[in-house]
């Protein structure tokens, strides 16, 4: 029920893909010029297991530490794992983390991830923290397991609303006197915003039969979680229209949800596992006041229950592996569903294969349906419709062909963002289907001492091309050379990663709602990025330096991460992970 992994102090390319902000693979993102900024999206995932609206300020919630990024440990000895890396100026990254068993049956974790950067451009510094605190227990006879974390996070952002008009020319130009980044004007200087974050998760089992081959158990799960945006201006910007006030311009908005759900669960050596499950989940999203417009009232809270019911199968015979998941709202203000069923197969020991498919159907995030603002434009309350998507899926893992993993996917009733006549964001919602294909391969080469790595995504949107942008092609290559050196003392691999991604219209950046919103008038992309690596493990501590964008020094860099959002330049970062047992 549970995945199990092992603690991995290996150094592969992956592990070098890994090293950053996010601690994630970040191949379908791009980043922003600073650290702990947001990301640009190059991809789109449509498959979707839940059943209410999400809280807004997406591009805030890429550091966001979800209930699945939180691990539970069991060791022998207290493990302290380190991460530290370098950033563009004045600052620093760090991930500490603790565990330590108390007994054989008791786990205690805890951990803090730490960002401090000041960034190149005006008014771009990030001030990010995530703290975690988890316990993992069972009791002796193992009928009783209990998993449950604490998280408390702040991620800040100040932010600028790009160039402005002189210096995009400016920067455009390429003149080497604005190599200096904070030379450079942009929009204001005189904002930020920030998301708050508090969650409380428990997940615990009783097993009232544990036998050989057949075991009864129930199962309760409880996220009390605890979120607020906050955007604030010192003066207001003409940028985003009209304003209510000249000055100390403040938008919070808050969201308190409450999931209680109940499983029961029959598991049989040959039946398999077979639970059902019921759910309560408790919303309070909104203002403390009514905003009153020429045209509308906006009302300031949406808040209710909602009483879900579902249902859970797996098993596994001769190598096929069968799983399928169902939940639908059956009371409540909101309707909604979701189906998830798949099929994976192991053809052999080299070669797997899984096919799956989704369908889900929800209200849009909250922000989609009440949002208020200082800024006159940035106010609204909409009765869109439930957006519903279907999406197929496969994944084939081969270490004689390649690992390839494709989609097939539409959605219906599409929402999004998108600037209106009056130059505000606004959220709109696509009248008709949208449709894309995604079709991606990964494959190493060897060759002695030296290796390519590549991972190639092929995207085609084929309807809703206005609302749904994605560049059509992205790859990243890697070259390198790999060994142990000084009697096998040092194991290190140094080489080269191209990442390129073809033009399209890229999607821009709004500071006052934290999201980006489809734009048609301007193509970017269509730059290839350049890093040189040299890695190197001794015993359980691998040290990472990297030249990243290393093309910049020979075509200066006027390339960008959004419309007037400059991408990141040439820098020299080093830092290292550090494993270490007590």
């Amino acid at each position: 029920m549970n995945d199990t992994t092992f603690l991995d102090t290996t150094l592969t390319i992956q592990k070098d893909y890994k090293f950053n902000y996010l601690r994630k693979d970040n191949f379908e993102l791009l980043p922003f010029a600073n650290v702990g900024q947001t990301y640009n999206s190059l991809s789109h995932n449509s498959k979707d297991e839940n059943l209410l609206p999400q809280f807004g300020a997406r591009a805030r919630h890429y550091n966001f530490m979800e209930v699945e990024d939180i691990y539970y440990y069991e060791v022998p000895t207290p493990l302290t794992e380190l991460f530290f890396k370098t950033v563009p100026e004045q600052g620093q990254n760090l991930d500490a983390l603790f565990t330590v068993n108390t007994s054989e049956r008791l786990n205690f974790m805890i951990a803090y991830k730490g960002l401090r950067s000041l960034g190149n451009y005006q008014n771009s510094l990030v001030s990010t923290g995530n703290f975690r605190f988890g316990i993992n227990y069972r009791t002796p006879n193992g009928k009783y397991y209990v998993r449950s974390h604490f998280v408390s996070q702040d991620l800040l952002n100040r932010e600028s609303g790009g160039l402005n008009d002189q210096a995009l020319a400016q920067y455009l130009s390429k003149e080497s006197e604005f190599d200096d980044r904070s030379l450079l004007e942009m929009q204001f200087e005189n904002a930020e915003n920030v998301l708050f974050g508090k969650r409380f998760y428990l997940n615990h089992q009783f097993y009232f039969l544990k036998a050989k081959n057949n075991q009864i158990e129930l199962e309760h799960v409880l996220d009390f979680s605890d979120k607020k945006f906050i955007y604030r201006q010192d003066a207001a910007s003409a940028l985003f229209g009209d304003s209510y006030r000249a000055s100390n311009l403040r938008d919070e908005v808050k969201l308190r949800h409450i999931d209680n759900l109940v499983k029961l669960r029959y598991q049989n050596n040959l039946l398999g596992q077979l639970a059902v499950k019921a759910g309560v989940s408790y919303y309070n999203y909104g203002y403390n006041s009514v905003v009153i417009l020429e045209d509308q009232t906006i009302g300031n809270r949406l808040k209710g229950e909602n009483y879900s019911f579902g249902a859970e199968y797996s098993n596994t015979f001769s190598g096929f592996e069968i799983y399928g998941d169902a939940m639908a709202n059956l009371v409540g203000d909101f309707t909604g569903y979701y189906f998830t069923a798949g099929l994976g197969y192991n053809i052999n020991e080299n070669n797997a294969l899984k096919v799956e498919i989704n369908t889900n159907e929800r209200k849009p995030n909250y922000n989609f349906l009440l949002n208020q603002s200082d800024y006159r434009n940035y106010n609204w309350q909409t009765d869109f419709d439930n957006q519903n998507s279907q999406n197929l899926s496969f994944k084939l893992q081969s270490k004689n062909i390649a690992n390839i993993t494709g989609e097939i996917a539409r959605i219906g009733n599409y929402a999004y963002f998108a600037k209106g006549e009056d130059n505000g964001v606004k959220p709109s919602q696509s009248g008709s289907n949208v449709s894309y294909l995604k079709l991606k391969v990964k494959k190493q080469f060897d060759f002695g001492k030296f290796s390519l790595a590549n991972t190639i995504m092929y995207q085609n949107v084929s309807e809703g091309k206005d609302v749904l942008n994605l560049p059509s092609f992205v790859t990243r290559n890697s070259f390198f050379y790999k060994d142990h050196w000084f009697q096998r003392a040092l194991y290190l691999q140094t080489g080269f990663t191209l990442k390129y991604f073809t033009s399209y219209n890229m999607n821009g950046y709004d500071p006052v709602l934290a999201e980006f919103y489809v734009q048609n008038e301007q193509k970017l992309g269509d730059f290839p990025v350049v890093d040189f690596f040299f890695n190197a493990k001794v015993k359980q501590t691998r040290i990472f330096f990297k030249l990243e964008h290393l093309n910049e020094l020979i075509n200066t860099n006027n390339n960008f991460s959004a419309p007037s959002y400059p991408y990141r330049d040439f820098l020299v970062r080093f830092g290292l992970v550090w494993d270490f047992f007590l």
